[in-house]
C-alpha cells in the first residue's frame, strides 16, 4: 500500500493540536542506518480509512514523502479515547538487510469440513488471531493461512504444526509451541454449566410466637 506524507516543521502539543484542527494527523519515521527521525504530518480521513484496512498493519507500506518513496512498517497509532481521531502514528523504515519482529493476522480456513466439526459436532475455539514472527523485508506474508480441515476431537494446533512461508520463523518470547486453535465437545462446553451448583434457595422468616 501507498500513502504520502507531508515534512512537519513545527513541533510541541500546541502545534499538534492546531494541526489536528486542520483535519492533519501528527507522526514521525525513524529508523535507517542513514537516516534521522523526521516528523511528518498525514491527511487525517485518508490515513483513518488505511487504518481499517488489515494490509496497513501487517505490510511493508510505501511512504512519499517530498517526492522520495521509502519502504516502512506501521508501528504505533495513539487514538482518542472516545472521538473518532488519530492523536499520533509512528512509521520505522525498513532496509531489505534488517531482520523483522512482526505480529501477522492468522487467516483459519476449513474448520467445517474437519472430522472434529462434521462428525464429532465439536466447536473450533481460536485461540490467537495474529502471530509474531521474524523474517527479512522481503518474506514478510500479509497473512498466514492455516487449514483447519484436519481438526479431529480431542486435539488442539499448535505453532509447530502450521506451514510457514519460506524465511518466516516463529517468535514465542519462551512460550514453547503455544496453541493457536483448541477443539472443544459441545458436552464438554456444556459440562461446566450443568456442574454449577443450584443457588440456595432464600430462607424464609421463621414465624416467632404471638403475644399473648
Amino acid at each position: 500500500m501507498k500513502f504520502v506524507a507531508f515534512e512537519r516543521t513545527k513541533q510541541g502539543t500546541g502545534a499538534s493540536r492546531r494541526l489536528r484542527i486542520t483535519g492533519r494527523t501528527p507522526g514521525i519515521v525513524y529508523g535507517g542506518k542513514a537516516h534521522q527521525p523526521v516528523n511528518i504530518e498525514l491527511d487525517h480521513n485518508a490515513l483513518w480509512h488505511a487504518l481499517k484496512k488489515e494490509a496497513f498493519h501487517a505490510t511493508i507500506l510505501e511512504m512519499v514523502l517530498a517526492g522520495q518513496t521509502s519502504k516502512v512498517l506501521l508501528r504505533d497509532v495513539q487514538y482518542h479515547p472516545f472521538k473518532q481521531l488519530v492523536l499520533h502514528i509512528d512509521f520505522q523504515r525498513v532496509e531489505a538487510d534488517t531482520m523483522l519482529h512482526m505480529k501477522v493476522p492468522l487467516h483459519y480456513s476449513g474448520q467445517e469440513n474437519s472430522p472434529a466439526v462434521k462428525v464429532d459436532a465439536c466447536l473450533v475455539n481460536p485461540v490467537m488471531n495474529e502471530l509474531e514472527i521474524a523474517c527479512l523485508p522481503a518474506d514478510l506474508p500479509e497473512f498466514i493461512a492455516v487449514d483447519l480441515s484436519g481438526l479431529k476431537k480431542g486435539t488442539s494446533l499448535h505453532a509447530n504444526d502450521i506451514a510457514l512461508p519460506k524465511g518466516v520463523k516463529v517468535v514465542t518470547h519462551g512460550k514453547y509451541n503455544p496453541v493457536l486453535v483448541s477443539v472443544v465437545s459441545v458436552a464438554e462446553e456444556a459440562a461446566p454449566e450443568a456442574a454449577a451448583p443450584a443457588a440456595a434457595p432464600a430462607k424464609g422468616k421463621g414465624k416467632g410466637k404471638g403475644k399473648k
